[in-house]
């Protein structure tokens, strides 16, 4: 591999980090009150949080450049603020995050769902608020699946391009990512270099499956006992 695509590979990571760090809070929250709470407007959340999931990743690439444009909702001439994304390591970051929430949402859910609410209602009757409670008890209790659902986001993060190449583009040594690499690799006949950074594209991607398949069977396995 030339030193482009060792750049990308780095910077894939980091990217994909920096997203799981923006998304991980924010869709714990997301998850716990679509798994425990009842409001109203419940299932429009839920799509909404799922939408990336159906959706071409070209499509929510391009909903993001409207959003971030000089005239869009997030534009300098609308809010007076330069917030310089597109184009950007920052574009990348925020596609990547996008794209990552729907997993992360979906698995978090199932975590917290497969808590047993009795847990909860006991610690709460003794004398622990709703907070306390989400942090000391229910929290620990989801804590593989939680795991599981930052190992497949940071996954999803480290592989995106649709959303990428319209947001970011695809410029190596500032926006050239893993997957945007390996389709410049092809696309010059670099058969040897889109090779070695496929081979690190699925053994990334199995060893994040196989270890989320391992949580759940560790899960399921303490939840028999």
């Amino acid at each position: 591999m030339n030193q482009a695509a060792l750049r990308a590979l780095e910077s894939s990571v980091a990217w994909a980090g920096l997203a799981m760090l923006l998304v991980m809070g924010p869709a714990t929250l997301v998850a716990y009150a679509l798994a425990r709470r009842e409001f109203r407007g419940k299932r429009v959340v839920s799509t909404l949080f799922s939408l990336p999931l159906v959706l071409p990743p070209t499509a929510v690439g391009y909903l993001l450049l409207r959003l971030f444009a000089y005239d869009g909702p997030l534009g300098r001439a609308t809010t007076g603020i330069d917030l310089d994304v597109i184009l950007t390591w920052k574009a990348v970051v925020i596609a990547c995050a996008v794209m990552a929430t729907p997993l992360v949402v979906r698995t978090a859910r199932v975590s917290f769902e497969a808590v047993d609410p009795r847990y909860e209602d006991i610690a709460r009757t003794l004398g622990h608020g709703r907070a306390a409670t989400f942090l000391r008890f229910t929290l620990p209790l989801a804590a593989r699946g939680l795991l599981a659902a930052l190992i497949l986001g940071f996954t999803r993060a480290l592989g995106e391009f649709g959303a990428t190449i319209i947001l970011a583009g695809n410029i190596p040594g500032r926006t050239q990512t893993l997957a945007t690499a390996i389709f410049s690799a092809q696309q010059a006949g670099r058969e040897g270099e889109a090779n070695a950074l496929l081979a690190i594209a699925l053994v990334a991607g199995f060893a994040a499956v196989y270890a989320t398949e391992a949580l759940s069977q560790t899960r399921a396995a303490a939840a028999r006992r």
